[in-house]
């Protein structure tokens, strides 16, 4: 294990490089933070996670990362992103158009990429659309041109498969959270909120409880990512709900044995963006 102030490196002391190409490559990049996991599909192990948070700039960081990390310039199998970008709408699949495609960049501001992302969540009903910041766009077409792009909350969308009924999943970094509201198993609401501390996170949670009209002795709030069981976050969730539940990595045959030391849920959505199609 290596760490710094805000970067932590887990690696398996018998992953050989040479095996990349078994392996599969995935890389969430959120406003404020940058991780990856390689997981080696013939062995069926988790072989490195690396986590950055607090990131200042994130573009600028996410570009020294992918030009000094070594296990970075490796020949994967597969390589999946997914990204946060403000520039992203939900179409339900009935009024999804693929030959209209370039009518929704008309929704978006100006200063992205050209090129137009398309995702089918078939379970949920609706195909998201996005483009990608240019900075981060040209930045991922240098150094991993291959990657099967998708957007932030896609992972967490592959959490929420198996999730039935009623459901609030928030998955946190340091400074933000992403929010996802099922409601009988079909994605009512998602968004992303930047935040400082405690006090501002139940802002927005109040804000979410009365603009959605949350039941909260009903509804189970999942939460996964960097949140601490009894910590500022955890106890202000406490004070609103009553079921509230660690969000744990999705079922698989993957062992996971390099994170036995950090906490289950830490990881959740990076390591479900294997599950994205």
């Amino acid at each position: 294990m290596n760490n710094s102030k805000n970067s932590i490196l887990l690696v398996d002391p018998e992953f050989d490089p040479h095996t990349a190409s078994a392996c599969n490559l995935l890389l969430k990049i959120t406003g404020d933070s940058f991780s990856y996991a390689i997981i080696d599909k013939n062995s069926k192990q988790l072989k490195a996670v690396f986590d950055q948070q607090e990131c200042e700039d994130i573009s600028t960081d996410l570009a020294t990362i992918l030009k000094n990390d070594s296990y970075l310039k490796l020949p994967f199998r597969e390589i999946k992103v997914s990204v946060y970008t403000p520039n992203t709408i939900a179409v339900p699949n009935e009024f999804f158009c693929k030959q209209d495609l370039n009518a929704y960049a008309n929704f978006f501001s100006e200063d992205q990429s050209e090129t137009l992302y398309t995702r089918a969540f078939a379970r949920f009903g609706f195909t998201s659309v996005f483009n990608l910041e240019k900075f981060t766009a040209q930045t991922l077409n240098t150094f991993l041109a291959s990657a099967a792009r998708y957007e932030q909350n896609a992972p967490v969308l592959a959490l929420a498969t198996s999730v039935e009924g009623n459901a609030l999943l928030l998955d946190f970094t340091v400074g933000s959270f992403n929010a996802l509201l099922l409601d009988e198993g079909k994605m009512r609401f998602q968004n992303t909120y930047q935040m400082e501390n405690p006090d501002e996170f139940n802002y927005y949670l109040v804000l979410l409880i009365q603009e959605l009209k949350l039941d909260p002795a009903k509804i189970a709030v999942l939460i996964s990512g960097i949140i601490h069981q009894n910590d500022g976050y955890h106890t202000c969730l406490h004070k609103y709900f009553n079921h509230i539940h660690f969000n744990l990595p999705p079922a698989s045959d993957i062992d996971h044995a390099i994170l036995d030391d950090m906490p289950a849920h830490y990881y959740s959505s990076l390591l479900a963006l294997d599950l994205c199609v």
